[in-house]
């Protein structure tokens, strides 16, 4: 607690106590810091007087109080400051005092010791006493009226700190004017910023030549740190178009400004075009810069005031984005900024870099910002050299705080961050283009000690081959570590050395430091010393006459001036005298922030405020002169205080003009420490004196990059390390990252173990792996060198963040692991101490492996980079020519070899690049043009070589000798044009084929011609494109009639004929936020009408992102509509994906035109239509597409002999027709969908939603070609990533599959032949009979008259009463229908007449006529011959009928009032048929003429059109067994269609109104059966398929069949079990019904003429078999049920292929023998005649028997089963709980009965499974909320159900839970066993098995309903 104490203080001087209230907050602690060391209890940092004494600045008023000269001599002498320990080398020399003085001092300081700590509590509490933001006492000068502070509701991420040089109070805060409100961690700032800070705009704005100017008055508010200047001018100017810059300077009198080489006062007019605008607030004054293209806000000081004192200057700045990069120099653990509340000061400063945030060698004020992922970026630099620190908040926001000059600042705009780079450079001057040698390999040492030493290092490596071409000779070789001396004994024979080095191709850089050793003397003279002092060139005292004595490495020393010009003059003539003696090629400046190893100077500083200012940033040890020069010495350009952070650019300009002189016409090479913005105009950087640890490492990425920013590409870190000893691994990772470091430096310091390369072995790991690296790089330096050039010329980066070049992309905005050479090259290093796999990021390109040329898969992906120990990744990026020279072990001797071109391929076929050359080391080749600019540009397998530039001719004759392509076909017939002429050449091609990378040898391109180079390229068979698919044939004459390519292949199924050109062009690709648009051009050829039908000349694509897990492609005529298909789909109305979170990427692809779609998480392309071929014609649309993989499923309906589609040039046609299934022979539905698998198992599904007549082919690039006849491409795209979510989202979006009523699920009958009613119910009675469990009795069209709908043949007149005799029973009945309707009638037939009338029929579209065809109904009154052929009988006994149109309102209509009246038969009821469900036959449609009656169809082109798919009867054209394609249909909005167009919706079309009529006439949830499908088509219907064969064969394609209907979204479907045409055998057939009797849909059917083949048809062993199975399929009907519940509510599969479940395990990818119902049930039948074995594959997984429960020990392998003739082998697999029930004679009757749970335990001892049940027959009872959902789960030996929801079952209509059986409980016996039901513990029997592992529970004793059923235990013994 704090005591208020009051103590008179009149004894004390009134002029050191009557002090102003803000100087007692300056009372310094050093004052009292003795009695505080003494009172613990006072000094506890717990204390509230010891939280005082941190708030006190001390320097001031210890001045103040005491007098300066008493503070120099006695007590502050070493605790000036925030502590003494902070400044203990800053300490002088203490003065001799007399006895007197002593005494004085002694009482005196007495007399502080006691009082001062009782003064500050006094005075503290006065504070306290005062109002909140009042200010006391003005500061002297100012009148600051006194107010309380306007505190406005800030956002805690908003507020600026208005204490941020002390820990907040607030005390302090009220002090300051601020407002305080503590909130949140103590990085938010708790004292903020009131609106009475700041300035206000005095007058208007005034316009000048340049921009405007401002006048700014301060507003009244207190002052933080004294000095505030009052009227402060504004000056703006629009430098540029893309360039604003604003400075705010001091109205009155002069400021320091910086005197920058490069940056000279703006002298222009105002910019014109500006990118941006500028926006001045008055009051209170702030700025805004706007970017006019989005009126985005860039720059916007109005987050805070601005403060402009003396010393403190403060401007805060509102960004856009968080995106920051830049500031500098510091430790940057990450390239994009951290914006929590981090602090960083820039001050230059000799320190070891550490991390730790503190500021380092050089200044660099400038940040960039990037806006958005469109790229625009922007740019602030601050010109200002003070020490200043720049805080950056969430805002987010950046706030400067700097301590003099004046704010003057430079605002960039760039359409991109590149841009925005080039832009500061060009203000601050580009970066000086290096020495060619200077890119080559650079060893040193600090401390070789000997120049023996050196030379053994320099031997050992040049004898390891090690590319190397500079040597560096730290202090070490200097004499006493004297500049411009070598140690004459430890060194001596240096000339020598360095002349041998020159020899041997190598160079050498000498360090000299700044400090120059005053140790000198008539006899033992140090001439630059003496020549500096006569010149009086050095840092003065702050007297500015007295040198400045320091002390460094040699000593006692003085410090040149390099800021004046005489000074410039001596340091060259120093650096040419030393080279007279020591001939070196380069100089590196080192300890130039400048360095001092004593604080100040020896004798100390003053305590000047230049000294001690009142505001100092964060900077190390928090003192300006620690490790450095008084801050009041003076310089040529000004005060130490504000030139400090110029000295080692000052001295970087003054070693250029050395350079100018020692190497007149060379570049020579500079290296440098310390940097100011415009350094990287004269020298090269390296990162400082690091470590050699892992974190050094890594840090080093983010510092290049920066600098790179900063305008000084030349950069680099100490490679291994300077400090500490390295370890192998790290070094050799170091050596593998630092090859590829702009400046590639080798460094380590003294006592460390050696690290260049060949220290560790000749043979060693890291020997290699570095020879090799390097190598790598010097055979690029071609490449680099253009880097430099265009960073010289252009202020491009030559290091390169990933987001320059891939901004679009927000996964590269944080990337700082990885880094580009300029924009092609990849460097993926390891940073990680034994890793050999790299988290990496590769960008949205085509790349490839640096050292193989193969392309990699990965695009716009984190991946998993396999590095092993020897390697770093290095990748090409495609798109970029990289120009190479064969390496050598220098660049001497490398710049003598052949030259070679990397042409990296992009997605378009196209590369470019460019070269730029001169001799290496004279300068100012770029200025004087003597220079070679060569551009490379590859397109179309054309290389052009032109020549930008042509002044330098290169004295060693290089030409290229090689080019390596990568990403192509194999090039053949190369041809190679000089100046336009072909040249005679033999050039040699390796190609291969594998990697896809050609080298073509053998050339000789001479540098600075200009060249072509043509090649063809040679198609694999592999990846040939039919071009002549039509049914008449290819020959080589109407090959080449089309411009294709007639080659015969010697393989089978290769196409003879095939594209070598492709047809469209690509223009205006657009990509968003939620799509990508682009317009497709047809190419001007002559062969561009060759192809089938009349071309679509401009075709636009639009892809949209609708999903993250779907996207939509489509491509169509944008200028004249074009027939697309009326399927309604469930598409978002609004694309609801972003790109963070979509799991794919879209890119749209030139030459030839191609999408591709890559999955984002493993960069597996699933989609690439870059093959030659696309077409759209009117009647022909072509497109191919590469395949991830072999493993494709779907496309139907067709008969297919295995579930994988064979990809060996295979065709499949799709039509929908009245064809039973057969090999490739297009059937009833249509289905242009699959499923395909990637090779890690991911999914994908692509649907085409077209309806035309189509066909597809297959071949084994893997590659797949559409080819349709009409509409348009709309494409639709599944990323899954498993199979079982592509199905889900399949599903999602053409509807989920239709929710069958419970009886639907029983066993069906049905024959086509039965003779009458009377057989029909004889055969239901010998079911029930034989206890067959059976639901649903069909009546095919026999039951009809003529087969006419809606009729009822007198054979089957007691028909209504056998339906109502088996409904009765629980039974249920379908009734079958055909679309076609008979117009012969000769007595009324409603259906027909109304037909008429009310429209309905599909007419002929020019006379409106009706088109007739002929199907099932006969003539009236006729007797039929049955022995005339088919033919014949159709010609003379079927009727002329009409075919309803479905698409049409009026047809629905007309439908259902037909059903309606077949069901009610209100004219006669006694005949009206209580259907349950309909089966829809004949509708794809179906016609027994093709066409129409005669005369037959009119339009031959639409019947027949120019491309006739692959279909059966291809030679009789479409309307084959259908409708003349002419035929026109209306959609419901009275739109006409040609039935051309959606003939194969036929059957879609009538299965919905049929299933809204069946629900509408019954009321119940009945079901259709429908025989044509299309996508959406199991929304309504179910389906069965076809008129099958009873054969062997069928079997296992009925389940190819059933799970290709599973992918389709049609879950309830099935074959005819046992076949239906010919006879069934009997074994066949038994094994069939135990197959079917796990089809979804189960039905026994089969035709007229053949055998019966219902299961009492054959004997009793039959029966009993068929009773056996079928009661197992009853018992599973709960289970069955659920699943189709879940299929109908999630899109999940229900007859599903085992990769659905087990994709990781790629056996199962080929698994078509067998299937599993849901995830857990597994089904593997016999399918082979006298089989009494099956061989089964089991997933890793544990199984159980079904039948025992017992653990078949089988996982992830084949096994044989035993099959005996009545046993059907099913498994359960373990994790899962089945629900079932006791089986019946039908469901009525079994949902009575009790119900049960399979428990089938997994190896972990648990397992789940859900039940759905409802009224099973009730329409939506799941949307009416009428049912009951439960999941159930196992663990830790408990059951427990979960109610998910129930408004169905209940103590009145209860599900009776009877039995529980638990397998693999374990071997242990089980004790007791309890169950908890509506909180009641019962025991219940139970018997379980050790052997067999099974626990079976009976409860059905205890009249339990499902739904109390809580939970059930068991224990063991």
């Amino acid at each position: 607690m704090l005591i208020k104490l009051s103590i008179p203080l009149t004894f004390f001087s009134t002029s050191i106590f009557q002090l102003p209230s803000a100087k007692i907050k300056e009372f310094p602690d050093c004052l009292i810091y003795t009695w505080v060391e003494n009172k613990e209890s006072v000094g506890n940092p717990g204390s509230n007087l010891h939280s005082i004494m941190n708030e006190l600045n001390t320097d001031s008023i210890c001045k103040a109080l005491l007098g300066e000269k008493f503070l120099e001599d006695m007590f502050c002498m070493g605790c000036i400051g925030r502590s003494r320990d902070k400044c203990q080398m800053a300490r002088k020399k203490l003065k001799k005092f007399t006895t007197l003085e002593l005494m004085l001092s002694v009482l005196l300081l007495g007399v502080f010791i006691i009082t001062i700590p009782l003064f500050v509590l006094s005075a503290r509490d006065s504070l306290e006493s005062e109002g909140p933001g009042m200010t006391v006492t003005p500061d002297p000068g100012k009148s600051t009226t006194p107010g309380p502070a306007k505190c406005p509701v800030v956002n805690e991420l908003e507020r600026i700190n208005c204490i941020p040089d002390q820990s907040p109070t607030k005390a302090t805060c009220d002090q300051r004017g601020c407002c305080w409100k503590p909130q949140g961690t103590i990085s938010v700032p708790w004292c903020y910023y009131s609106k009475s800070h700041g300035y206000q705009v005095e007058g208007s704005l005034v316009n000048t030549h340049a921009g405007f100017t401002a006048q700014l008055k301060r507003l009244p508010s207190p002052s933080l740190f004294g000095n505030d200047v009052d009227n402060v001018l504004l000056t703006a100017e629009y430098q540029t178009s893309n360039r604003f810059h604003f400075k705010l300077t001091d109205q009155n009198q002069d400021r320091y400004e910086v005197p920058h080489e490069h940056v000279q006062p703006f002298k222009g007019n105002a910019a014109s075009s500006l990118t941006y605008k500028v926006e001045i607030s008055k009051q209170p004054f702030s700025i805004k810069v706007i970017r006019t293209s989005n009126n985005h806000v860039l720059f916007d000081s109005s987050i805070g005031p601005l403060l402009f004192a003396d010393q403190f200057l403060q401007l805060s700045i509102r960004l856009p984005s968080a995106n920051v990069y830049g500031l500098g120099e510091h430790v940057h653990q990450q390239y994009r900024h951290d914006m929590n509340w981090k602090t960083w000061p820039i001050f230059a400063r000799d320190t070891i870099p550490k991390g730790d945030g503190t500021n380092l060698y050089g200044a660099q004020t400038f940040f960039l910002c990037l806006e958005d992922a469109s790229g625009l970026s922007f740019g602030v630099f601050l010109m200002n050299s003070n020490a200043m620190e720049v805080s950056l908040q969430p805002t987010p926001a950046v706030t400067y705080r700097t301590t003099g000059g004046i704010l003057d600042f430079y605002v960039f705009l760039g359409n991109t961050p590149e841009q925005v780079v080039q832009e500061y450079q060009e203000l601050i001057g580009r970066p000086a283009l290096p020495s060619y040698w200077a890119l080559g390999f650079h060893l040193s040492r600090y401390d070789y000690g000997t120049l023996g030493n050196m030379k053994e290092v320099m031997e050992r490596n040049r004898a390891a081959q090690l590319p190397y071409d500079v040597q560096h000779a730290d202090i070490d070789y200097m004499h006493e570590r004297k500049d411009f001396t070598y140690d004459p004994v430890n060194f001596k024979g240096f000339p020598e050395f360095v002349k041998e080095l020159h020899s041997n191709g190598q160079k050498l850089v000498i360090i000299v430091d700044p400090a120059i050793s005053n140790n000198s003397s008539p006899s033992n003279p140090y001439g630059p010393y003496d020549r500096g002092s006569d010149m009086k060139i050095w840092v003065n005292a702050s007297d500015g006459v007295t040198p400045l004595i320091g002390e460094v490495w040699p000593g006692k020393t003085v410090f040149p001036d390099y800021t004046d010009p005489k000074c410039t003059a001596w340091w060259a003539n120093e650096c040419e005298l030393f080279h007279n003696q020591v001939e070196f090629d380069g100089i590196w400046i080192d300890m130039n922030e400048v360095s001092n190893f004593v604080d100040g100077s020896v004798s100390g500083c003053s305590t000047s405020n230049l000294n001690y200012p009142p505001f100092t940033p964060r900077i190390l040890d928090g003192y300006l002169f620690c490790k450095s020069l008084c801050m009041d010495a003076v310089q040529h350009w000004g005060k130490q205080y504000d030139v400090h952070n110029l000295y080692g650019y000052s001295m970087a300009i003054a070693t250029a003009e050395a350079v100018k002189t020692v190497f007149p016409n060379k570049r020579s090479f500079i290296l440098t420490r310390s940097t100011f913005a415009g350094s990287g105009k004269f020298a090269a950087h390296w990162l400082g004196d690091n470590a050699a640890t892992w974190n050094d490492l890594r840090w080093s990425i983010p510092g290049m990059l920066e600098f790179n920013l900063f305008g000084i590409p030349m950069v680099g870190s100490d490679i291994c390390g300077f400090t500490l000893d390295a370890p192998e691994e790290l070094c050799r990772r170091w050596m593998q990252l630092g090859a590829f470091y702009p400046f590639s430096r080798n460094h380590n310091g003294q006592g460390y173990k050696a690290q260049d390369p060949a220290s560790f072995g000749a043979d060693s790991l890291l020997l290699n792996s570095s020879r090799h690296y390097l190598t790598i790089r010097y055979a690029l330096l071609p490449y680099l060198y253009t880097l430099f050039y265009r960073a010289h010329s252009q202020g491009d980066t030559v290091a390169r963040p990933l987001l320059h070049e891939f901004y679009e992309d927000s996964n590269t905005w944080d990337v700082h692991q990885q880094f580009l050479w300029g924009p092609g090259l990849l460097i993926t290093p390891v940073l990680a101490e034994g890793a050999e796999r790299v988290t990496a990021y590769v960008p949205d390109a085509v790349w490839y492996d640096y050292e193989t040329g193969g392309r990699v898969k990965w695009r716009k992906q984190k991946v998993e980079m396999e590095i092993p120990g020897d390697k770093i990744g290095l990748h090409l990026r495609g798109g970029c020519v990289f120009p190479t020279q064969q390496p050598a072990t220098t660049t001497v001797a490398s710049r003598r070899n052949p030259l070679g071109l990397i042409i990296a391929l992009d997605d378009n076929k196209e590369a470019k690049g460019e070269l730029f050359w001169d001799d290496g080391e004279t300068k100012d080749t770029v200025a004087n043009k003597v220079y070679l600019l060569c551009e490379f540009s590859v397109t179309q397998n054309r290389l052009d070589v032109k020549i930008l530039q042509s002044t330098y001719t290169d004295p060693n004759n290089l030409a290229f000798k090689e080019i390596k392509i990568l990403g192509t076909q194999e090039p053949t017939n190369v041809t190679v044009k000089h100046n336009g002429v072909e040249i005679q050449v033999s050039p040699n091609v390796t190609y291969d084929s594998n990697l896809q990378v050609a080298l073509i040898t053998e050339i000789d391109l001479v540098l600075g011609g200009i060249y072509t180079v043509e090649w063809d390229v040679k198609i694999r068979d592999a990846e040939k494109i039919d071009c002549y698919p039509d049914e008449n044939g290819a020959s080589a004459e109407n090959c080449t009639a089309r411009g294709c390519v007639w080659e015969v292949s010697g393989s089978p199924g290769v196409p003879s004929c095939y594209f070598l050109n492709d047809l469209y062009s690509v223009s205006d690709v657009q990509y968003d936020l939620h799509g990508t648009t682009a317009v497709l051009s047809l190419k001007s050829s002559p062969y561009a009408y060759s192809l089938p039908s009349v071309p679509v000349n401009s075709l636009r694509l639009n892809v949209t992102y609708h999903k993250d897990n779907m996207l939509q492609f489509k491509i169509y005529d944008p200028n004249n509509n074009r027939y697309e298909v009326p399927v309604p789909l469930n598409i978002p109305r609004v694309p609801s994906s972003t790109s963070e979170s979509r799991l794919y990427d879209v890119l749209i692809k030139k030459n030839p035109f191609g999408i591709e779609i890559r999955r984002k998480s493993t960069g597996t392309v699933i989609w690439d239509s870059q093959l030659l071929g696309f077409t759209f014609n009117d009647m022909f649309i072509r497109i191919s597409t590469r395949l991830p993989s072999q493993y494709l499923y779907g496309f139907g309906e067709t008969e297919h002999t295995a579930f994988r589609r064979d990809l060996n040039w295979n065709t499949w046609g799709m039509f929908s027709r009245d064809q039973p299934p057969g090999y490739k022979k297009n059937s009833y539905g249509v289905h242009p969908y699959y499923m395909a698998l990637e090779e890690d198992g991911n999914a994908h599904g692509v649907l085409l939603l077209n309806s035309n007549a189509m066909d597809v082919t297959f071949q084994p690039l893997p590659a797949l070609t559409y080819r349709t006849t009409g509409g348009i491409l709309d494409f639709y795209v599944f990323l899954g990533p498993t199979p079982e979510l592509v199905t889900q989202q399949y599903t999602e979006l053409i509807g989920r599959p239709v929710m069958v009523p419970y009886w639907s699920l029983g066993f069906q009958l049905c024959r086509y032949g039965y003779k009458n009613d009377a057989e029909i119910g004889s055969l239901y009675d010998e079911m029930v009979a034989a206890q067959i469990p059976y639901d649903v009795q069909y009546a095919d069209i026999d039951y009809l008259e003529r087969q006419l709908d809606f009729t009822l043949s007198p054979k089957f007149e007691g028909l209504p009463a056998l339906i109502a005799r088996m409904k009765a029973d629980g039974m249920r009945v379908i009734l079958i229908l055909d679309p076609a309707i008979s117009g012969n009638e000769t007595k009324p037939y409603p259906p027909f007449t109304r037909g008429v009338e009310d429209d309905v029929f599909i007419k002929d579209p020019n006379d409106g006529s009706i088109v007739w065809g002929k199907v099932w109904p006969d003539f009236p009154d006729i007797v039929i011959n049955s022995s005339l052929d088919w033919e014949s009988q159709v010609e003379q006994y079927r009727a002329y009928v009409a075919f309803p149109d479905f698409f049409r309102n009026s047809t629905i209509t007309w439908w259902k009032r037909e059903l309606r009246e077949m069901y009610t038969n209100p004219r006669d009821p006694e005949k009206s048929l209580k259907f349950d469900g309909l089966w829809i036959d004949m509708n794809e449609p179906a016609s027994f003429v093709s066409g129409a009656v005669p005369p037959g169809c009119k339009d031959a082109y639409l019947n027949h059109p120019p491309y006739m798919p692959y279909l059966e009867s291809r030679d009789r054209g479409l309307s084959s067994k259908t409708l003349c394609m002419e035929s026109q249909q209306l959609l419901p909005d009275g739109s006409p269609v040609r039935h051309y167009d959606v003939h194969s919706l036929y059957g879609w079309a009538q299965t919905r109104p049929t299933y809204e009529a069946v629900q509408e006439v019954t009321g119940q949830r009945g079901i259709v059966i429908t025989r044509s499908t299309f996508p959406s088509s199991g929304r309504w219907g179910g389906h069965w398929l076809g008129d099958n064969t009873a054969a062997w064969d069928q079997l296992k394609k009925s389940i190819i069949g059933m799970m290709e209907f599973s992918l389709f979204g049609i879950s309830f479907t099935g074959a005819d079990i046992c076949g239906f045409f010919q006879d069934a055998e009997y074994e066949m057939c038994a094994r069939w019904m135990q197959l079917g009797a796990f089809y979804p849909f189960s039905r026994n059917h089969n035709s007229i003429g053949a055998r019966r083949q219902d299961p009492v048809s054959w004997n009793s062993t039959f029966v009993t078999i068929s009773r056996s199975v079928l009661q197992t399929r009853y018992a599973l009907l709960p289970y069955l049920y659920t699943l189709m519940h879940r299929a109908n509510t999630e899109g999940s599969t229900v007859v599903r292929p085992l990769l659905h479940e087990f994709v990781s395990d790629q056996v199962t990818w080929d698994v078509d023998s067998q299937f599993l119902l849901g995830p857990a049930f597994l089904v593997s039948p016999v399918l082979e005649p006298n089989a009494r074995n099956v061989t089964a594959y089991f997933p890793r997984a544990r199984w159980y028997d079904y039948y025992t429960g017992v653990d078949i020990q089988a996982r992830g392998e084949w096994k044989s089963l035993p099959a005996p003739l009545d046993h059907i082998n099913l498994h359960v697999r373990g994790g899962y709980i089945l629900p079932w029930q006791e089986p019946a004679q039908n469901t009525h009757l079994s949902r009575q009965k009790f119900t049960g749970f399979k428990v089938a335990l997994d190896d972990e001892g648990t397992a789940e499974g859900w039940l759905f049940w409802d009224d099973g027959q009730s329409i939506d009872t799941y949307g009416k909320g009428l049912y009951y959902l439960a999941h159930f789960s196992v663990s830790q030996n408990t059951m427990h159900s979960h109610v998910i929801f129930n408004k169905y079952i209940s103590d009145t209509n209860p599900l009776k839970l009877g039995y529980i059986e638990i397998w693999g409980v374990g071997s242990v016996s089980v004790s007791s066993v309890s169950i908890s039901v509506s909180g009641v513990v019962i025991t219940p029997t139970f018997s379980y098995n050790s052997t067999t592992q099974v626990l079976n529970i009976d409860v059905t004793s205890r009249n339990l309903s499902l739904h109390n059923f809580t939970s059930l235990t068991w224990r063991a013994l």
